[in-house]
């Protein structure tokens, strides 16, 4: 434990991981996609790669993940909401739902070994790739937002699937609303508050349920080094992706970010098949 502690152990990994939150704060800013779908893989191979690869490395992974969440997603939707773009009614009529998925993906996640979380990861990341690679602005399936019991299984399936991915409401909640007629600015906007309501009470319960041969200074599933890493990182850079966003054209760069998650899944698919 140590030398794991030591400063010429830590400092490549502690680099690496303000290198990956960099990243994942640019993308986020520029192609709206939640930085959860990049820090979980990245935390995965990262904490692997330093002799962390036991049954419990990819609930680590999916816990931090969810923990720079509350932090990133109530500083997006603070500053959506300033801008009157937060449609407080949705996050109100859908918020339950989506807390009780929450909390039903954390209880189901810390049950999971690495090998079901990886297929698990690696087959939504896929469905998420070809709704970045594929779905148009213009596609309607109705233009109203369900209600009753649709709105029921919707809430609790965005905020179950989400949290055993680690991730906010973006991935899923963008598309839903968007398909429902809701614009892309509020979508993202009102997925941004969304994504509160998933990390809190999921990484609340994560914090609470230890993971054996876990990375140091991990508290529960929770690994600080990595989540203040990342927080740093993101809160400096996102704000360039969105600057980026509005000065170019980011829908060629979907569709690239969407071939590489798609390239991500299939090898996190790989892992969990044991080649």
């Amino acid at each position: 434990m140590t030398e794991l502690l030591s400063l010429p152990h830590l400092l490549p990994w502690t680099l690496l991981l303000l290198g990956i939150g960099a990243l994942a704060g640019v993308l986020s800013g520029l192609l709206g996609v939640g930085g959860g779908i990049i820090l979980v893989p990245s935390f995965f191979y990262t904490f692997t790669a330093m002799g962390f690869g036991g049954e419990g490395v990819m609930r680590v992974a999916t816990a931090t993940s969810l923990a720079t969440i509350i932090v990133t997603s109530s500083r997006s939707a603070l500053a959506h909401s300033r801008r009157g773009a937060v449609d407080w009614q949705i996050v109100r009529t859908w918020g339950p739902g989506i807390v009780i998925g929450a909390l039903a993906g954390a209880l189901a996640l810390s049950h999971l070994k690495s090998a079901t979380l990886q297929a698990i990861f690696g087959t939504l990341a896929l469905c998420v790739a070809a709704l970045l690679g594929f779905l148009r602005s213009d596609w309607r399936l109705r233009d109203a937002m369900p209600t009753g019991w649709a709105r029921s299984a919707w809430s609790l399936a965005v905020g179950f699937l989400s949290t055993l991915m680690g991730i906010g409401g973006g991935s899923f909640g963008v598309p839903l609303m968007t398909l429902h007629g809701i614009p892309m600015h509020r979508a993202v906007a009102t997925a941004a508050a969304w994504g509160v309501l998933i990390a809190v009470p999921s990484a609340a319960i994560l914090l609470l349920r230890p993971v054996e041969g876990a990375p140091p200074l991990t508290f529960g599933a929770i690994n600080l080094p990595a989540f203040l890493a990342i927080i740093a990182m993101t809160l400096l850079t996102a704000p360039i992706g969105v600057r980026l966003a509005h000065a170019t054209d980011a829908r060629p760069l979907k569709r690239i970010f969407a071939a590489f998650l798609a390239i991500v899944a299939l090898n996190m698919l790989r892992k969990a098949a044991g080649f």
